[in-house]
């Protein structure tokens, strides 16, 4: 992901130049889809949430004050948006979707996997998406972020805006329910 000058991106974005927004997009597109992604389970309509975030993003722009960095605020946003997204949409149909075939082969090791390890790889990552899809909303924001992103306890506690105690404490629980509920699972 590519470090932008905030301050620079922003005085340029609110003198008229839409270009700066485009650099915004492009430095953090990726970062935004996966959280999306992994929030809300079904890759398709996390390119849809994405969008909104950048479009919610573009509208509040000319507002954004920074006492965060560009980064955090829309990881907040995409946060939010996915929750109203989850919202709108039942628990079962979200889970629905199934991974495809490709992305499990994808994730394997350099060689030719056997189909026993394809098969097990398939499982494993079915049961997280479940295990993932029965936390709370605060859990499953924290553990996405921390473990799939890889942002740090700092950036996760400025986009939640909560305090790093709370986000460990978060992490923590989130790990020990994930465990309990991967049990449940036959892998």
């Amino acid at each position: 992901m590519k470090k932008l000058d905030d301050t620079a991106i922003l005085l340029r974005f609110k003198n008229g130049d839409t270009s700066a927004f485009q650099e915004i997009v492009l430095a953090y597109q990726d970062s935004i889809f996966n959280l999306c992604a992994y929030m809300i389970g079904d890759p398709v309509n996390a390119e849809d949430v994405a969008q909104d975030v950048f479009l919610k993003a573009y509208q509040n722009l000319k507002a954004f004050k920074p006492n965060a960095s560009i980064y955090t605020w829309l990881y907040r946003i995409a946060i939010n948006t996915c929750i109203d997204y989850k919202r709108k949409v039942s628990f079962e149909s979200v889970f629905k979707h199934q991974q495809h075939d490709e992305d499990i082969i994808a994730n394997e090791p350099s060689g030719d996997p056997s189909p026993e390890s394809i098969y097990g790889s398939k499982q494993t990552a079915a049961a997280l998406k479940k295990a993932l899809g029965k936390l709370s909303r605060k859990l499953k924001s924290v553990i996405v972020m921390k473990e799939i992103e890889g942002l740090s306890y700092e950036e996760i506690a400025d986009t939640l805006e909560i305090s790093i105690g709370t986000v460990k404490s978060r992490i923590s629980r989130a790990r020990e329910e994930l465990k309990e509920l991967m049990k449940g699972f036959n892998l």
